[in-house]
């Protein structure tokens, strides 16, 4: 079964006679297939966000599986979720067939594995509470078949993000999402069109999750951790614009709640550090509503 991305794309058939900015020109057209391809599944993508709201909500987890590119991509999505919206480390998680070395370098074999695959799942253990998210630009490696055959079987929601509307995970699949973007600039280069919509639906899917379950105020990042000077002064600049403060007086009370959302309701609602926390916890620490 041979995957859209495969195939020749008579756009670009001359493109290794062309001149740096013309390739370049011919790449971005391309590119620019991709938006309009994700357009088509906005529904599909917005009823994943819902369905992985509500787990998380629930105490569940969420973990991306891949091969190469794809893998590499959802843990890029995972380990950015911490750092911006505070949340523990193993809610988002993100496996690749080959493992850590897999990372960095091509492990032979890794996407046809059985083995590898039933490693990873049984790494991360998920439950019914849990979403599994399978991503490959065909759809497939017998690594993802298996992760979502496997997620079949223990009753685990389970997501595929694909470019190829016949993938072979897609019987497995609670919710297909399947964004065409035609072949690649460079035949078979799946990391191109095929990578930069899983990246954009990666991101779509747990930004879309984590202003569900309250880690947004409005669109700002209330929940960023404050690990370095750049963190810092945007949490600042948090404070200033939600609530009006002055930058001293927002620094002044957000050294003193450690957090962004303490501190705007320190502010707003004018009571100390310990009521603030108790009107974040009695709301599920989503500021709207306390606001």
């Amino acid at each position: 079964m041979t995957a859209i991305t495969e195939n020749t794309n008579p756009a670009t058939i001359d493109i290794d006679l062309q001149s740096g900015v013309e390739i370049a020109r011919l790449i971005n057209n391309e590119d620019k297939k991709v938006a309009v391809a994700i357009t088509a599944i906005l529904p599909q993508i917005g009823q994943a966000i819902d369905l992985i709201a509500e787990k998380l909500r629930r105490g569940g987890r969420m973990a991306y599986f891949g091969s190469g590119t794809s893998g590499r991509i959802g843990i890029l999505d995972a380990s950015e979720m911490p750092p911006t919206y505070g949340v523990p480390g193993d809610m988002i998680q993100g496996y690749i067939s080959g493992g850590e070395k897999a990372v960095r370098l091509a492990v032979e074999n890794a996407e046809d594995s059985d083995e590898f695959a039933c490693e990873d799942f049984a790494a991360f253990n998920p439950t019914p509470k849990d979403v599994v998210v399978a991503v490959s630009a065909s759809g497939n490696p017998q690594y993802t078949v298996k992760v979502l055959e496997l997620a079949r079987q223990k009753g685990v929601t389970a997501i595929a993000i694909t470019s190829n509307p016949e993938a072979k995970f897609k019987p497995y699949a609670d919710i297909f999402l399947c964004a065409e973007v035609g072949p690649e600039a460079v035949s078979g280069s799946s990391r191109m069109k095929s990578g930069t919509a899983q990246k954009m639906i990666a991101n779509m899917l747990t930004t879309g999750a984590m202003i569900r379950i309250g880690k947004t105020y409005k669109n700002y990042m209330v929940d960023v951790q404050i690990h370095n000077a750049k963190l810092r002064e945007r949490a600042i600049r948090y404070v200033c614009e939600i609530t009006g403060a002055d930058v001293a007086t927002a620094e002044a009370v957000l050294n003193e709640a450690g957090n962004v959302k303490t501190a705007c309701v320190m502010l707003i609602r004018g009571c100390n550090k310990e009521d603030a926390e108790k009107l974040l916890a009695q709301n599920e620490g989503i500021l709207r509503r306390v606001l």
